[in-house]
């Protein structure tokens, strides 16, 4: 197995075209057709976590966080990022990271923050402008094929539904020049051929694929086709989870929940509210941008991390915000990279770190 094939299972998983433009996911350190001969999964990349690649036998760290989020002008071991960056080189270790990207992912780090609270619900901000439409124009006796083949390269998915198109019939009329080497119809000389025009939604990011496969498996010489940007919002992929509990609790006992399920010793919070807490949004990391969409949804609710002390007054006693760190509320995903990579690669070494990478501590 190679690089590569690690970082092709992680980018069908969460595109790198998602991550925010600030962000620095993929490979960081290493080459692509490298042989890896074991993966070491942590939710931050240290100096600490390296060494532990290396005692246990692991030539390929996978990381939430990533190591090189900023550009480096030197390597000269002054800082711990590049201390990190030194020995894993030096160590022959491939360094992958899948930040932002992840947190937007269908069944990514809001998500799994929400199932552990115990939510069942939707993607509180889903993207919008990630979508597109591909029309094009095939004559009806290779219309499965193309559209079959279009599906398996990614386009046609809305939602829970796969394979979804829609097809007209019309009559096309094209006249082939005298260079062309035309499928159907003759040379200088005006046809019209009975044709179906299809539609189907893709993602943004898969354009190129999608086109190359139209081009390989249409029939025609010059293939008919137009792509429309759409707007539209998709409920799959986005920012931070809004759900609903299983039952309404005080401010009090929803706190004891948090940190039993989370497994917290302490977190932050705003005044409790006299109402229940039943409708609850979560957002892994940094998420104060999104208290309020929280907010404007009607969470009861709002658990993310690192809000500033007067993000505080922003929940003006209609929610209640949970600061519950940044380590707490992300770490989680670890167990999640690992078992998505152990399925897909069953007979390969896919290790989970022992290490606490946590750099806040209390007292």
């Amino acid at each position: 197995m190679l690089v590569q094939d690690v970082c092709v299972a992680m980018e069908k998983w969460a595109p790198i075209a998602w991550q925010e433009s600030y962000d620095n996911s993929g490979l960081l350190v290493g080459h692509r057709d490298a042989p890896v001969t074991g993966i070491l999964i942590s939710l931050d990349c240290t100096e600490e976590v390296v060494d532990e690649a290396i005692k246990r036998g692991c030539n390929m760290i996978v990381s939430h966080h990533p190591i090189i989020f900023k550009g480096l002008k030197k390597i000269t071991g002054a800082n711990y990022v590049e201390k990190t960056v030194i020995k894993a080189i030096q160590n022959s270790i491939s360094l992958y990271a899948s930040h932002t990207n992840l947190d937007h992912a269908p069944l990514g780090v809001s998500y799994h923050l929400a199932n552990k609270i115990g939510l069942k619900g939707k993607v509180l901000m889903p993207f919008s402008n990630a979508l597109k439409n591909l029309s094009y124009f095939v004559p009806e006796a290779f219309e499965k094929i193309v559209r079959e083949k279009l599906h398996e390269a990614g386009a046609g998915n809305i939602g829970e539904y796969s394979s979804c198109s829609f097809s007209s019939e019309g009559t096309g009329r094209f006249t082939p020049s005298g260079n062309s080497n035309p499928f159907q119809g003759e040379k200088n000389a005006p046809s019209t051929e009975k044709e179906l025009k299809v539609d189907m939604i893709f993602p943004s990011h898969l354009e190129n694929e999608i086109l190359q496969v139209l081009n390989e498996v249409h029939p025609y010489e010059e293939v008919a086709y137009f792509i429309t940007s759409l707007s539209n919002r998709w409920q799959d992929v986005g920012s931070g989870f809004i759900g609903q509990l299983e039952r309404p609790m005080s401010s009090e006992e929803f706190l004891k929940h948090l940190k039993k399920q989370l497994d917290l010793g302490q977190l932050r919070h705003t005044a409790l509210l006299k109402k229940e807490i039943q409708t609850v949004a979560v957002c892994g990391g940094a998420g104060s941008f999104l208290l309020n969409e929280a907010k404007k949804q009607k969470a009861d609710a709002y658990v993310s991390a690192d809000f500033k002390y007067h993000e505080f007054f922003d929940a003006e006693n209609k929610c209640l915000i949970c600061d519950i760190g940044h380590y707490e509320s992300e770490v989680m995903i670890k167990d999640t990279i690992l078992d998505y990579l152990s399925n897909i690669f069953s007979t390969f070494a896919v290790l989970k770190s022992d290490i606490c990478t946590n750099p806040v501590l209390y007292t």
